[in-house]
């Protein structure tokens, strides 16, 4: 009886705990995303910075979900040279509206708080989430420790600092486009990283990424055996096709009719989402928006040929 007793008012006490006296309604104590960022013995540095740039204020609102960059991870970068501004848009750049476990992320792309600035449309740019093993960001960075609760959002800690992507950040990072990494990089090509990753003129870009499946079934229409057997002006004439210089044409943006691009001319259909090429071939975006700082990607089911 004593027993039960002493269970039922520990029972009571912690109902008790929970209620604000005054109001009556239930109290949560845990502490919200800065405050438990704060309290983190290796979160100095980060801590430091959202204050500097008033991004407290913003996790303090708000439903998140922030990816921590350990005081170990922002020694090996020099954030010394950025604006207040640049370094609010990295900071943003670990930042997604909503609260995402690590059971809620998926292979694919997220999109963070951070904007890229060519546009007066300041759009948002998205991250790249592999989750075929360990949970990595961009290619870039490896949660080490997920699923950190906090009271209006999730934390997961990561052991680098994200930097702000261009256009072959993701051609470099996402699996499905690794056969399109190589066909830029290919050592009778010309320099398409260095072109692509470029925040100067001709950028912005939109890029038609192909997949690479499409790459498979570009090589099987040719009665190739691999990539290295594309000759290497053919396959330049190709690459240079699928990219439109000086303009963000986001799915919203796209305009029916023949428009430029590096290399030939292509049709667009913007009510089907399709892209006609010179031979007449029907290519199909399935993927819209991956959005950089210096451009937009759409992924396509076909390789585009000039």
């Amino acid at each position: 009886m004593k027993l039960k007793s002493l269970l039922i008012f520990g029972i009571l006490l912690l109902m008790i705990s929970c209620v604000d006296d005054e109001a009556g309604q239930i109290i949560d104590n845990t502490p919200n995303i800065f405050e438990t960022i704060a309290a983190s013995p290796n979160h100095n540095t980060l801590e430091e910075l959202l204050v500097n740039t008033g991004l407290d204020q913003t996790l303090n609102t708000g439903t998140f979900t922030v990816f921590a960059s350990t005081d170990e991870a922002f020694e090996n970068i020099d954030l010394s040279n950025l604006t207040n501004d640049e370094l609010t848009q990295i900071l943003l750049f670990h930042v997604i509206t909503g609260k995402f476990e690590s059971t809620d992320l998926s292979t694919g792309y997220e999109i963070t708080n951070a904007t890229e600035i060519f546009t007066g449309n300041s759009n948002n740019l998205n991250i790249y989430v592999n989750k075929s093993g360990d949970i990595t960001l961009n290619g870039q960075s490896t949660v080490t420790t997920a699923d950190e609760i906090a009271f209006n959002g999730v934390i997961h800690v990561v052991d680098a600092v994200l930097t702000i992507p261009d256009i072959t950040s993701f051609v470099s990072a996402d699996d499905n486009l690794s056969t399109l990494n190589s066909a830029l990089t290919r050592d009778d090509q010309p320099d398409f990283l260095g072109t692509l990753s470029s925040f100067d003129s001709p950028s912005p870009f939109t890029v038609f990424a192909p997949s690479n499946d499409a790459f498979t079934a570009l090589i099987t229409e040719l009665s190739l055996q691999s990539l290295d057997d594309i000759g290497s002006s053919t396959l330049t004439s190709a690459l240079n096709t699928h990219v439109i210089a000086g303009n963000i044409m986001r799915e919203e943006n796209l305009e029916s009719g023949m428009i430029s691009t590096l290399g030939s001319d292509i049709n667009i259909n913007a009510s089907t989402n399709t892209i006609t090429d010179q031979s007449g071939r029907i290519i199909n975006i399935f993927i819209t928006d991956i959005q950089a700082a210096n451009g937009v990607i759409h992924v396509v089911d076909k390789v585009i040929l000039p």
